[in-house]
């Protein structure tokens, strides 16, 4: 927001509500029967709140809320200092007034509610309507039966640290374009949401835009790097100004598509010869922008980087040797395969790669040392070194020198390292081109970034991770799923255990002529169940 608006800390959740009378018309039960600890001596109560109590809680602090006495609506909440804050905010900062709360049937001590309000700034005005949960609990000190405080009783797209403000926007509203001049917009794209929000505060006041008056969420963060506004209500328009992004339109649909099949799921697709960002989509209900922030360990996809490390130490080639026995132990840890992998040790480097054999590499970790991998990461294929610039906030992978069984496991993407989809769509085309070319989502000249850079890899190199990748699409683990795909392909599977998960993280890299994508799907399990279908699906798109 500029100068002069006033934001304070909201504790509280929206949701998109329902119409409906306001709270006046639910039943109270008599002061008698307690008021939030200014009554008498009572009985100390155990136990769940009763249904009395949930309606008698739940109604006091609606007539409150309703009257916008912020002190008493607190006093009924299990933390009334950041409850009473944020409702003070409520009327003072978001300008939110005419509150009308309409409960609905209780689920236990869960009370869903209705509420209807009105925006009202500088002489506009405009109702808000939306849904939302609470929760009664039992005090554990008082023993009261009290509302369990949480962000989502005010707005449900709040999170802790944030601020609900009206007034002038900090930028005015941008019209974002797709590289060809196709209008991108959050109601067709809604995985671009964030990222368009994140473009207006960054970029908005470069175009001819001219600012309007909105309640946003102001996020927590502090300089260049905090979250973008989120807006929820526009009371008067401004003039949106365009922006060109790298962005295509045909990508983003077949992105927004792939990722809807699976929970948890993201995906990246970037244009190798330049490194221009094509498609970013997520499929998360925490809103999360895990395709380009997301720090996971990206299982056998990282056998890219470290198959490179190999070749270029002189270790092994595409046809040397890299066997593959059924277990390996490095400083007493003990790695295995997938199920049902046959052990072969007359195997090439190229055989375990298209078969994703963890122990071919695991045996190379003494002979590679404990850095070789990182420079490789960092001195090929420009990752790790916190210094990309896309246009917008990004992770830049993490490939540390560990120690230990670490070293070992670093190999085959468990161990420290972590990536994001759009770290390992860029490491796929590095391989296929050989030149790292950091991914922007926005032109480099528009504010004059300074791209990160690295040396990328040999013509040699080059020539045998396409060899290894298009083995592994067309006969070894990615077969099934890039079948039907015409063109030059390659690929690479992998799965991920992160934080003791019962299932894996599924992983998978690929590329189709002059498009490589990258997809992650949580507790999706292997490559092929599920970041597979959707990168074949993004890659179908290249045309």
């Amino acid at each position: 927001m500029r100068s002069g608006v006033k934001a304070g800390v909201i504790g509280g959740v929206f949701v998109v509500m329902l119409g409906g009378a306001g709270y006046g018309a639910y039943n109270i039960l008599s002061a008698l029967s307690g008021d939030g600890g200014t009554g008498g001596a009572a009985a100390v109560r155990t136990g769940p709140p009763s249904r009395d109590e949930v309606k008698d809680t739940t109604g006091r602090f609606f007539a409150a809320w309703e009257k916008g006495d912020a002190a008493t609506a607190a006093s009924y909440t299990n933390f009334p200092e950041s409850a009473k804050e944020l409702l003070t905010a409520y009327r003072s900062d978001a300008h939110l007034t005419k509150v009308h709360v309409q409960p609905g049937a209780p689920t236990g001590a869960t009370v869903p509610f209705t509420v209807r309000t009105t925006v009202s700034y500088q002489g506009k005005s405009q109702p808000l309507s939306y849904r939302s949960t609470l929760t009664v609990v039992r005090g554990e000190t008082s023993h009261r039966a009290l509302v369990d405080w949480q962000p989502s009783v005010v707005h449900p797209r709040l999170r802790k640290g944030d601020t609900l403000a009206t007034g002038e926007s900090a930028a005015p509203e941008i019209e974002a374009e797709d590289r060809d001049g196709r209008v991108l917009s959050k109601e067709k794209y809604p995985s671009l949401g964030p990222i368009l929000d994140e473009l207006r505060k960054r970029y908005g006041d470069t175009t001819d835009g001219r600012p309007g008056v909105e309640l946003v969420i102001r996020h927590q963060g502090a300089g260049e790097e905090s979250p973008a506004d989120t807006t929820l209500l526009t009371l008067a328009k401004g003039r949106p100004g365009k922006l060109r992004t790298t962005l295509s339109a045909s990508a983003q649909a077949a992105a927004e598509t792939a990722v809807r099949k699976y929970a948890n799921a993201s995906v990246v697709a970037v244009k190798p010869s330049t490194g221009e960002i094509l498609a970013v989509a997520n499929n998360r209900t925490d809103g999360f922008d895990a395709a380009l922030l997301g720090e996971r360990p990206p299982g056998s996809t990282m056998k890219i980087i470290s198959a490179a490390a190999l070749i270029d130490t002189g270790l092994t080639s595409a046809n040397g040797k890299a066997p593959c026995p059924p277990t390996a132990v490095w400083q007493s840890q003990t790695f295995h395969n997938l199920k049902n992998l046959p052990p072969n040790e007359n195997a090439t480097l190229s055989e375990s790669f298209a078969r994703s054999c963890n122990t071919a590499f695991v045996k190379f970790a003494d002979d590679l040392g404990v850095d070789a991998l990182t420079k490789e990461a960092q001195d090929r294929f420009g990752l790790g070194r916190d210094d990309w610039k896309i246009g917008v906030p990004s992770f830049d992978g993490r490939v540390p020198a560990s120690g230990g069984p670490d070293s070992a496991a670093n190999l085959i993407g468990q161990g420290q390292v972590q990536m994001s989809p759009l770290n390992m769509a860029s490491v796929t085309a590095t391989a296929m081109t050989g030149a790292f070319r950091q991914p922007v989502i926005v032109p480099l000249a528009l504010d004059h970034r300074e791209p990160a850079r690295a040396r990328g890899l040999s013509q040699s190199t080059v020539q045998q991770l396409r060899a290894m990748m298009n083995r592994t699409a067309t006969s070894g683990t990615a077969a099934t799923v890039m079948s039907g795909l015409g063109g030059s392909i390659g690929a690479k599977t992998g799965s991920a255990e992160s934080d003791g998960q019962a299932k894996s993280d599924s992983w998978f890299a690929g590329y189709r002529n002059d498009m490589a994508s990258a997809a992650m799907v949580q507790d999706g399990g292997h490559g092929v169940d599920a970041a597979g279908p959707i990168v074949a699906s993004v890659l179908r798109s290249a045309g």
